[in-house]
C-alpha cells in the first residue's frame, strides 16, 4: 500500500512551497525519518523526511515547482510495487471521487474525540492551515471537562473551604460552620455551571480556529473515511483518534448493583450518603475519600496493595495514610474484593478474607481502560486493550493517529494535550517526537500530592546510589502563618553527577509547586545548581530550595546535622 509523500505546512503563514530538489530517485531505498526532498517554505529551506520505510515508487511533481500546501508530490511502497500500480490506484481514487455521494465530506484532518487530546489536536490542524473536522457525541471537553478532573475539583475546593472555617475559631475568627451537610443539590448544580461554562468555551476556541463540529459518534473505516451515526460519510487525508477512556470494571459477582457507583454517576448524587466503601486506593478513590468524608460520610478504602497511591513514592503514601487515619477515613490494604450483595437499603462488599463492610454505596474506582469503540472492527494494531503508536503518535495505518488515553502511554490530560498538540503537528509534515518522561502527576486530596520523575524505589533500582533530601512544611513560614504545616517535599538526586531524578510533594499548593520540579528536571539542572537558585519568600515553593540543600547537607534552615 503506497504512502502519499505531501507538500507539508510548516508554519501557520505558509500557503505553498517549493520543490527545491529531491535528495531520492525513483526505486530507491527509503528508511522512515529520512530526509527524501529539499523544499523552500517562507524563505526557509528544509527537508521532508519520510513518513515510513520503502521505495521512492514515483516522483509527480518536480524542481522549482511552486505547490499548494498538502499537495501529493510522490509516492512511497513496497519493493516490487510497479509505478502503473500507482497510477491504477490514482485512478481508482479519481473515480471514487468523482462518484463520491452528495453528504461525503472532505477533510485535511478528521479528530474523533473532543477531549483534551481532541480539541487540542483540531485546534493545532487548523492553526496550520488545515480544513479540520471533530467528531463528539458527548459534551466538548470530555471526562476530564465533564465527569473527572473539573468536577472533582469543585467538590475538593468544597471541602477545603469547611476545613478552612474550621480553622478559624484557632486564628481568632469567629465564624459558624455547619459541619453535617446532608443536601449536595447546589453543590451539584455549581458544579454543572463550571462545567458547562468551560464546555462553551472549549466550543467557541473550536468556533474561533473555524473547526467543523459534528455532535455524533463516528467510526472509523477503511480508506480513512469516519461514518457517522446517521449514516453520512467525512473522508480525510489525515486521521487524529482521541476517543479517550472508560471506567474498567471486573467482573464478579454483583457488579451490576445500581448502588454500585462510578466516578461519574457518584458526581450527580443529591444526597450525602452516611456510609460509602471505596474500591481502590489509587488517584480516583482517595480524591473521593477526602470529598466524602469531608460533607461528613463515614468511608472505608479497600486496597489490593499494600499502601494507598501504590505508585507514588512510599513516604509520601505512608503520609497520607496518616492523615486520612487522622481525618477518620478506615483503611483496609491487602485486601481483594469477591462480590457484592444488593440488602435493598444497603449493599455489602465481600472480600477475599471472609469479612464484609455494609455501606449505602459502593464507588468502584480500580481504574481507566481506552475506549476503541470509534475503531470497533477496523484492523489497527492494539495492545492490551489500547491503540499501539509510535513516537510520532501515529498507529500501524499510515496517516491515522492516535493521542491520548485511547494510546495508554500517559492517562492525564495534560499529556493529552501534549500529545494532540504534537499529533497534529506530524499528521501536516511535523516529526516531533513525545517525551514524557517529566509528565508532572497529581492527587488533589488535602493536603495535595504531586511528583515528577522517580520515586525512591525506582531510582535505587536503576542508579543504586542516590541522595535524597527532605523539608518539612512544618518549618516552613509561609505554611505556618497558613495554619497548612502537613507533609512535606522530597527531591532525589544521582549521587555521581548531582542529577535531579525526582521531586515529589505532599502539601498544600503541591499541584501548583511541582512545575517548578518539572522545570529543574527538563532543564536538566544539577542538584548544586538548583540549590543556589533563589525563591521568593515567603512562600510554600521555597521548601523545594531547602530539600534540594538538604540532598548535600546544606539546608540552612534544618538543624545542624551531627
Amino acid at each position: 500500500m503506497s504512502v502519499e509523500i505531501i507538500m507539508p505546512k510548516a508554519g501557520m503563514s505558509m500557503e505553498e512551497g517549493t520543490i527545491i530538489k529531491w535528495l531520492k530517485e525513483e526505486g530507491e531505498a527509503i528508511k522512515e525519518g529520512e530526509p527524501i526532498v529539499e523544499i523552500l517554505t517562507d524563505k526557509v529551506n528544509m527537508e521532508v523526511e519520510a513518513e515510513s520505510s520503502g521505495y521512492l515508487l514515483k516522483k509527480v511533481r518536480f524542481e522549482n515547482e511552486v505547490l499548494p500546501v498538502f499537495t501529493v508530490i510522490g509516492y512511497i511502497g513496497e519493493k516490487g510495487e510497479s509505478v502503473s500500480e500507482v497510477k491504477e490506484a490514482e485512478k481508482k481514487e479519481e473515480v471514487k471521487t468523482e462518484t463520491k455521494t452528495s453528504d461525503e465530506k472532505e477533510y485535511d484532518v478528521i479528530v474523533i474525540g473532543g477531549g483534551p487530546a481532541g480539541y487540542i489536536s483540531a485546534n493545532k490542524a487548523s492553526q496550520l492551515g488545515a480544513k479540520t473536522a471533530l467528531v463528539e457525541k458527548r459534551e466538548l471537553g470530555g471526562t476530564c471537562l465533564n465527569r473527572g478532573c473539573i468536577p472533582t475539583k469543585t467538590y475538593i475546593k468544597n471541602i477545603e473551604i469547611l476545613e478552612e472555617a474550621e480553622k478559624a475559631e484557632s486564628r481568632g475568627l469567629d465564624i459558624k460552620v455547619t459541619k453535617n451537610i446532608s443536601d449536595l443539590t447546589k453543590a451539584v448544580e455549581f458544579k454543572n455551571k463550571v462545567t458547562k461554562k468551560l464546555s462553551q468555551g472549549v466550543g467557541g476556541l473550536l468556533r474561533s480556529y473555524g473547526v467543523d463540529v459534528y455532535s455524533t459518534a463516528g467510526k472509523l473505516g477503511e480508506g480513512k473515511k469516519v461514518t457517522l451515526e446517521d449514516g453520512q460519510v467525512l473522508k480525510g487525508k489525515k486521521i487524529i483518534l482521541a476517543g479517550g477512556s472508560k471506567t474498567r470494571y471486573l467482573n464478579i459477582p454483583g457488579i451490576d448493583s445500581d448502588k454500585i457507583l462510578t466516578s461519574t454517576t457518584i458526581l450527580d448524587l443529591n444526597k450525602v450518603p452516611e456510609r460509602l466503601v471505596i474500591v481502590g486506593g489509587g488517584v480516583i478513590g482517595c480524591e473521593f475519600a477526602e470529598i466524602f468524608r469531608g460533607y461528613g460520610t463515614e468511608v472505608t478504602i479497600v486496597e489490593a496493595m499494600s499502601n494507598l497511591l501504590p505508585f507514588n513514592d512510599k513516604e509520601i503514601s505512608q503520609e497520607l495514610e496518616k492523615i486520612f487515619k487522622k481525618k477518620g477515613i478506615k483503611l483496609l490494604t491487602d485486601k481483594q474484593v469477591t462480590g457484592f450483595k444488593d440488602k435493598g437499603k444497603e449493599i455489602e462488599t465481600v472480600l477475599k478474607s471472609g469479612e464484609s463492610l455494609s455501606s449505602d454505596y459502593v464507588l468502584f474506582s480500580i481504574g481507566r481502560e481506552a475506549d476503541l469503540s470509534c475503531v470497533d472492527g477496523l484492523e489497527i494494531k492494539q495492545d492490551r486493550g489500547r491503540l499501539i503508536v509510535n513516537e510520532y503518535m501515529e498507529t500501524s495505518i499510515a496517516g491515522v493517529y492516535a493521542a491520548g488515553d485511547i494510546n495508554g502511554l500517559s492517562m492525564l490530560a495534560h499529556s493529552a494535550f501534549k500529545m494532540g498538540e504534537t499529533a497534529a503537528g506530524n499528521a501536516l509534515g511535523g516529526r516531533e517526537e513525545v517525551r514524557l518522561d517529566n509528565t508532572p502527576k497529581c492527587v488533589y486530596t488535602l493536603p495535595e500530592i504531586a511528583s515528577v520523575g522517580l520515586t525512591e524505589e525506582e531510582a535505587l533500582k536503576k542508579y543504586g546510589k542516590i541522595r535524597t533530601g527532605r523539608f518539612n512544611f512544618g518549618a516552613n513560614g509561609r505554611a505556618i502563618a497558613s495554619s497548612e504545616e502537613e507533609g512535606f517535599v522530597k527531591v532525589i538526586c544521582d549521587d555521581n553527577y548531582g542529577e535531579i531524578l525526582g521531586v515529589h510533594v505532599i502539601g498544600s499548593k503541591a499541584t501548583e509547586m511541582i512545575s517548578a520540579g518539572v522545570i529543574l528536571m527538563e532543564m536538566e539542572i544539577t542538584i548544586e545548581e538548583a540549590s543556589e537558585l533563589i525563591y521568593a519568600h515567603p512562600t510554600f515553593s521555597e521548601a523545594i530550595l531547602e530539600a534540594c540543600a538538604d540532598c548535600l547537607g546544606k539546608a540552612l534552615h534544618l538543624p545542624k546535622k551531627k
